[in-house]
């Protein structure tokens, strides 16, 4: 069975590792039956800050607005079995966490975590408070996942492409989808 996946980018710092994901979302449509993205407005003006282009706009994924309740995944008929939120604001964090469900990545994560499908969240902010912390403990005990846009060095990256990789790759270990990737313990 192929994949049905949204990716919500929020207006956190992280723009490298929302334009990364979502090409390799791309370059991996073989396994992968929709992908459905929701960008904040302050996630295109980070995007354009971090990255210097707008070209979130060439991508070939269908985009919804944050306040599209239509998008067939703001229903757990919708069959969506992934919602990624990358990065995901401390803010966005926060909401999901205590059920508020205001837009439609809050609504999308929400009805993941009640179909007890997968939600991961690519928390982007350094360093956490207790209010943070206690989010990330509440999205986990509902079933969620928090991957930290925390980059490993085992690779030994090169670039700050290679250093996203670190990151991305293990999302989208998270989310299933099968890559060539770096290993540890295994020769390259």
């Amino acid at each position: 069975m192929k994949h049905r996946i949204v990716v919500a980018v929020t207006g956190a710092s992280g723009s490298i590792y929302a334009r990364q994901l979502l090409g390799k979302l791309q370059a991996a449509a073989a396994q992968i039956d929709t992908v459905a993205v929701v960008m904040t407005e302050n996630a295109k003006t980070v995007w354009e800050t971090e990255l210097g282009s707008r070209d979130y706009d060439q991508l070939p994924f269908r985009f919804y607005t944050q306040q599209d309740f239509h998008a067939p995944f703001a229903s757990g008929s919708g069959q969506f079995g992934t919602v990624i939120i990358c990065p995901c604001s401390m803010g966005t964090l926060g909401r999901i966490a205590t059920g508020v469900s205001n837009d439609l990545i809050t609504r999308a994560a929400d009805v993941v975590l009640k179909e007890r499908r997968k939600l991961i969240c690519v928390v982007r902010e350094t360093p956490y408070n207790l209010v943070h912390l206690r989010n990330m403990l509440t999205v986990t005990e509902a079933g969620g996942i928090i991957c930290p846009a925390t980059p490993s060095f085992y690779s030994q990256p090169a670039t700050l492409e290679a250093v996203a990789a670190t990151v991305t790759d293990r999302v989208l270990d998270l989310a299933g989808i099968e890559q060539e990737t770096y290993r540890w313990g295994h020769s390259n």
